[in-house]
């Protein structure tokens, strides 16, 4: 069976994508944000609770402030991105579930009172929200530097509160000269799928 999908697009989403590591100076612009959240807002969580939010570093001042959070091999490809998102998980999210879980409104109180669950909902939920904002970039043509290395607990502090832990950056543009490290090898279906 093959996949419905026409591989060229499973070529731009998947097989050819690549983490960038440089980008050149085309701006990414406000509508081709809006864009990618329109298209993996879709995506599934957990009771609906859709806790990634999305913080965009546009500003020279704020960019600044961000590069010195980071792993020093990361400051250089983030302070020439064109545009840079700190994607985060909302801890509160259940406020929201009245409104994204009409059916099951009181969600909110029977699952989500305590702050540890919410947490580690939100963890989950969020980094699956940000793979799909990955692969929503590069949908918009457009190549994603997703990093990890960083100071979270710096990161929290400058540009979020209490309520959001920070889970990844993400430099965002178009594909600069040398922006890709050689592909890593990934393992087989055998090594990877188990049936009982």
């Amino acid at each position: 069976m093959s996949l419905v999908l026409d591989p060229a697009a499973q070529d731009l989403l998947f097989r050819e994508a690549r983490t960038a590591n440089t980008f050149t100076d085309e701006p990414v612009t406000d509508e081709q944000v809006q864009a990618i959240y329109d298209l993996v807002k879709f995506g599934p969580t957990a009771f609906n609770q859709t806790p990634l939010r999305i913080t965009l570093v546009r500003s020279a001042e704020a960019r600044e402030r961000l590069v010195k959070h980071l792993a020093e091999g990361n400051q250089a490809k983030t302070a020439a991105a064109p545009l840079v998102a700190i994607l985060s998980a909302d801890n509160e999210f259940h406020e929201e579930l009245p409104q994204l879980l009409p059916h099951f409104p009181q969600a909110k109180d029977v699952f989500f009172a305590e702050r540890p669950v919410r947490e580690s909902a939100a963890a989950l939920n969020a980094a699956l929200q940000a793979a799909y904002f990955i692969i929503g970039v590069r949908a918009a043509g457009l190549a994603a530097g997703p990093m990890t290395g960083l100071d979270f607990e710096g990161v929290r502090k400058e540009f979020l509160d209490d309520d959001h832990t920070p889970l990844m950056v993400v430099n965002i543009g178009r594909p600069g000269e040398d922006a890709w490290f050689p592909r890593s090898p990934r393992l087989s279906y055998d090594e990877v799928v188990t049936t009982v």
